[in-house]
């Protein structure tokens, strides 16, 4: 059987989001299976570390689609020839886009319909395309992956989409986060808190992240508290930062709040096993890595209770109203004060962790490119 794979975000400089699943569920999907044949389709010129068996063949179809426009040229004319060309069986695509103009079965991943819920989030070329397509791609495709039961229902729910047509295959972490010793956390909080204590919020730095409300609820801390403990952002500039940015030149606590910039894994690593607490206050997620990162570090997490944050996380996290700064602030404030509730929940984050596993993801997306194939 020959499988093809959108593999366009599979990217040497940074890897993120759907390129992160496709990479840590592709591993063990070619793996167990080397009785097929992986067509691997990049945009652009590839990592050769992305090749990572003998029965991937790596295809470059240019130019990179990176704005609605090369996205439509892309899917519509440059997949279906490829396809054609290689004869595949199937196209397997986790960035929820797939081509209309192929009779060739396609597995998608659909993450999240964040631009139905928070539109002013999205350039407005790009919600255009989202609004036009994603309806028209649910459709065509014979199967949908998806990374909770809260997407699935929302797919549902928006686009009446049958519920057979779509799978659950949940998302995981990096086996490489792990709890840091006594001796690593004090070299961590060393080089980036003067020592200090911190709060931790790691991902993209974007409005969807609610980031201007973590600001504020760390104001609360600050003020009530008047501790010493320090705000941490690890994450890289994303779309509409600009005004995140602006608002720390006269953020009172400015000197107390550390940006890192992106980083790479093993840095990020240590910066989660030393972190006092991650705070995760996005305003809608379809599963939310991040804080089962901190979980496999033992870093209890604050986070959301809306989207599918409950769903994820389960028992082993305090839950705020992510609208609502001053209840992030108390969830920061009793988590600070009470030791014994830290360590429940350090506890508990062990459990709901190790649930989340990227070979059982693997097996689960297996399926559902299987069943595309009817």
């Amino acid at each position: 059987m020959t499988i093809a794979v959108n593999a366009r975000f599979l990217l040497a400089d940074y890897l993120e989001g759907y390129g992160n699943f496709m990479y840590e569920t592709l591993k063990f999907i070619v793996r167990k299976h080397p009785e097929h044949r992986f067509i691997f389709i990049f945009d652009r010129a590839f990592d050769t570390r992305f090749v990572f068996a003998e029965n991937i063949i790596p295809v470059v179809a240019t130019p990179p689609a990176r704005h609605p426009l090369l996205w439509k040229y892309w899917y519509q004319y440059k997949i279906p020839r490829i396809l054609n060309k290689f004869k595949a069986d199937v196209f397997l695509s986790a960035d929820g886009f797939c081509s209309l103009k192929t009779q060739v079965p396609q597995c998608i991943v659909v993450h999240d319909l964040a631009f139905l819920h928070y539109p002013d989030f999205h350039k407005k070329s790009h919600l255009a395309f989202f609004r036009k397509y994603i309806p028209r791609f649910l459709n065509k495709a014979k199967s949908i992956a998806t990374v909770s039961q809260f997407s699935k229902n929302d797919i549902i729910n928006q686009y009446q989409i049958d519920e057979a047509k779509i799978d659950v295959v949940y998302s995981a972490s990096k086996e490489i986060f792990l709890p840091s010793t006594d001796e690593e956390k004090n070299a961590t909080k060393n080089k980036y808190t003067e020592g200090r204590e911190y709060f931790l919020y790691t991902g993209a730095i974007h409005p969807r992240k609610n980031l201007m409300h973590l600001l504020k609820a760390f104001s609360i801390f600050k003020k009530r508290l008047q501790s010493n403990m320090k705000l941490v952002i690890a994450g890289r500039l994303a779309w509409q930062y600009r005004s995140f940015i602006d608002s720390l030149k006269t953020y009172k606590y400015r000197n107390d709040v550390v940006l890192t910039s992106y980083l790479e894994d093993n840095e990020l690593v240590k910066i989660t096993g030393a972190a006092y607490a991650m705070v995760y206050p996005s305003l809608f997620e379809g599963f939310g890595v991040p804080p089962i990162e901190a979980m496999q570090c033992h870093t209890p997490v604050i986070t959301s209770q809306s989207s599918a944050m409950q769903e994820i996380t389960k028992e082993a996290a305090l839950y705020a109203n992510a609208t609502d700064p001053v209840d992030i602030a108390e969830k920061m404030m009793m988590l600070y004060k009470d030791e014994n509730l830290r360590n429940v929940l350090i506890e508990k984050g062990k459990t709901v962790s190790a649930t989340y596993n990227w070979e059982i993801t693997a097996d689960l997306v297996w399926r559902s490119v299987i069943k595309a194939l009817g």
